[in-house]
């Protein structure tokens, strides 16, 4: 199946690992002209070199950090320089905090906020003006599970990714006279670099093993195991395709049946 990709101009913001990592790759696939940012020049180019071993093409390289004041004129001046105009932007940043509510101070919950939404919120006002310009442009923020089945332990994380739900159905609203879509991807727990971090932290408390650890939290899971972040990824080039052109304002769960709500 052709999903329009050929010379579409994307730019994913923390897409040197994980999902975004995998989103670009995939993109990269399909035909377009890809530039992943991230705040480690290392992660850049250490993602760079897969995505070529997988692709035979290099993406672009953008260092910046979106919770800085000054990654929203960073990222404009990349985007205007290389193209004038962008189709995709997907934020595919944020985390999540594991802690006792009563644990959380003020600098805590101030911190998550930035990482979460005020990046996201400064990528898209940035380049508003060049999705304005794109064709059958596209933008996709990163929610989680927790916003529809908050997880104990995260309130933090809960709170501002249901907060990107919002976010999301907002402008959904405000920018549909502009033909700009956007939707959110709601993942599960998908086997990224932040997983497996946990995992090795707590199998070393336990004095276990991480395949251990994450086949515990694997029982939660109805399909019973961690997504691998192309699973993710593939919904993500599919929302961003011209082929979705009537999908906005959308949490799209990609969870392996972990959040039971019904909405």
């Amino acid at each position: 199946m052709d999903l329009g990709y050929g010379k579409r101009r994307v730019l994913v913001v923390g897409g040197s690992d994980g999902i975004g990592r995998a989103a670009a790759s995939l993109m990269i696939g399909e035909g377009a002209d890809v530039v992943i940012a991230s705040r480690s020049e290392k992660n850049l180019l250490a993602a760079a070199e897969m995505i070529h071993a997988e692709r035979a093409t290099v993406p672009g390289q953008l260092v910046c950090d979106v919770t800085r004041p000054e990654a929203g004129a960073v990222l404009a001046e990349t985007v205007d320089a290389r193209w004038g105009a962008l189709d995709v932007l997907v934020a595919a940043v944020g985390g999540s905090v594991r802690a006792d509510f009563s644990a959380l101070d003020d600098q805590a919950w101030l911190d998550n906020y930035t990482f979460n939404i005020l990046s996201t919120v400064r990528a898209i006002r940035s380049l508003l003006p060049y999705l304005e310009k794109g064709s059958n442009p596209a933008i996709i923020t990163m929610s989680g599970a927790g916003a529809k089945m908050p997880y104990q332990h995260q309130v933090v994380s809960n709170v501002h990714k249901a907060g990107l739900i919002g976010l999301t159905k907002t402008l959904a609203l405000e920018l549909a006279d502009r033909n700009i879509r956007i939707n959110t991807i709601a993942p599960g727990r998908t086997l990224t670099s932040l997983w497996t971090n946990r995992a090795d932290m707590l199998a070393a408390e336990r004095g276990s093993t991480r395949e251990e650890v994450l086949q515990e939290f694997a029982k939660d899971i109805p399909l019973g195991r961690f997504a691998q972040p192309d699973e993710i990824a593939t919904m993500i080039v599919w929302l961003c395709s011209p082929l979705a052109s009537y999908v906005t304002g959308q949490t799209i769960s990609v969870d392996g049946g972990i959040a039971r709500g019904l909405l």
